[in-house]
């Protein structure tokens, strides 16, 4: 075997190949054999088909087959021997594939891209601090009650936080918009389901009565034909619902995973968890802040490959959140591509970080994050075990705490700037850095 590389691009390379003829020929002869002693062909008997036959037969799917496992087995060898690290499986390109001449072939290519790390001293991260207060936590259990309430018509002006079922029309113009319609439609008023103003028109009418309410679509509407433009709407209320939230009793304290013999057990319970979305949230806000920077701070070429296998992985897990009723290939990678992109620069940016600053994973750290997962579960034992005993799960901790010693090095040279927010605020801020 020859080989020769021809770097053609930043990230593409060129390697061409040539297998003696010799080779290919004893490997077709021997496949041939092996055929001819287990070929079934009417007018012989088994294993007594002449070779003649069989090669006239079989010859040319044969040469196929092998001419393909000659290709990639010296292609495995020639990018050993060249000391390339490809970041996706190569395009074979054969040039000659003749009976008796040398086999030449091109396989097309792309290599990890080599990252020059900008200045981390140039990212600028925006951390929330917030405490939860009593009055977070009795916002948070109203919440859960409101959850498992049941609802009782009522005659009474209907306020917030009441359920309508109202029928609506919506005019832009004088004319009817497309979605602008709906009939019996459930509606929390305050819950900010709809466009501003919608819902407060709606709070002080009572069941039966007609309502006519002017608003405004936001300039960032996601329908841009509407955004910014002023409309009518004509509204039916149906029924106004009054929520009637359960007691706080052990009942109620069950349907949440929470063991409590009393109101303030739960408070604590509450609280402690309210504390780990708080910190996770906080967590995701500096993250995605660290990630910007890095990105923004640091130009990175995406081979190709990687990032349709990104997009792979995307699809796959669209068609798993809704139910898998199609096939994921059926999903245009267009809608992914972005995405994909960027998860890959991340990926490559955090490895190159890892690999100039010689992070390691931290023990302590990986059984702390173990710990803290299994204390949201009723027996955090097992959940330990599980995961000390599966080298794959705790696979997954090792990088989680490895990705979050790449944002602590970089939060030291960062610009960091503190922000005070209310407790729903920093919650939001965290939820709005996810996917």
């Amino acid at each position: 075997m020859q080989a020769s590389l021809e770097t053609t691009s930043n990230i593409e390379r060129r390697l061409t190949v040539s297998v003696p003829a010799q080779e290919i020929d004893q490997a077709v002869q021997a496949r041939l054999q092996e055929t001819a002693r287990t070929v079934k062909m009417n007018g012989f008997r088994p294993g007594k088909v002449p070779m003649s036959v069989v090669k006239r037969r079989f010859g040319a799917s044969v040469r196929q087959e092998i001419v393909g496992e000659v290709m990639r087995d010296n292609y495995v060898k020639a990018i050993q021997e060249q000391d390339v690290n490809p970041a996706g499986w190569p395009r074979f390109e054969p040039k000659t594939m003749e009976e008796g001449k040398d086999l030449e072939f091109v396989a097309i290519f792309e290599v990890l891209p080599e990252i020059e790390l900008g200045d981390f001293g140039t990212i600028s991260v925006e951390k929330p601090v917030a405490e939860i207060g009593e009055k977070d936590v009795d916002n948070m259990i109203d919440n859960l009650r409101r959850q498992q309430a049941t609802m009782k018509s009522v005659k009474r002006k209907s306020k917030n936080k009441d359920v309508v079922l109202i029928d609506f029309k919506g005019f832009v113009d004088g004319e009817e918009f497309e979605g602008g319609a709906a009939e019996n439609h459930k509606l929390t008023l305050g819950s900010g389901q709809m466009i501003p103003g919608f819902e407060k028109g709606i709070v002080g009418g009572k069941a039966g009565e007609e309502l006519e309410i002017e608003v405004t679509f936001p300039e960032d509407y996601q329908n841009e034909e509407l955004a910014g433009k002023p409309a009518k709407f004509e509204i039916k209320i149906n029924d106004v619902q009054e929520p009637q939230l359960p007691e706080l009793n052990t009942e109620f304290f069950e349907k949440f995973g929470i063991q409590a013999e009393d109101e303030a057990a739960f408070r604590a319970e509450v609280q402690k968890n309210m504390e780990r979305e708080l910190k996770q949230a906080v967590s995701n806000k500096v993250k995605n802040d660290v990630v910007e920077g890095l990105l923004e701070s640091t130009e990175v070429e995406v081979p190709a490959a990687l990032t349709d296998q990104e997009i792979d992985r995307l699809r796959k897990d669209a068609v798993q959140r809704f139910g898998g009723q199609v096939d994921f290939q059926q999903l245009p990678k267009e809608i992914f591509e972005e995405q994909a992109k960027r998860r890959v620069k991340t990926g490559l940016l955090f490895q190159e970080v890892v690999k100039k600053n010689d992070l390691k994973a931290d023990e302590a750290k990986v059984d702390e994050k173990i710990q803290e997962i299994a204390s949201t579960y009723e027996q955090p034992e097992e959940v330990i075990a599980h995961f000390n005993s599966s080298p794959e799960q705790k696979q997954q901790i090792e990088s989680a705490v490895l990705e979050d010693a790449v944002v602590d090095l970089i939060l030291e040279q960062a610009k960091v700037k503190e922000k005070k927010m209310k407790y729903e605020e920093a919650i939001q801020a965290g939820q709005q850095q996810q996917g």
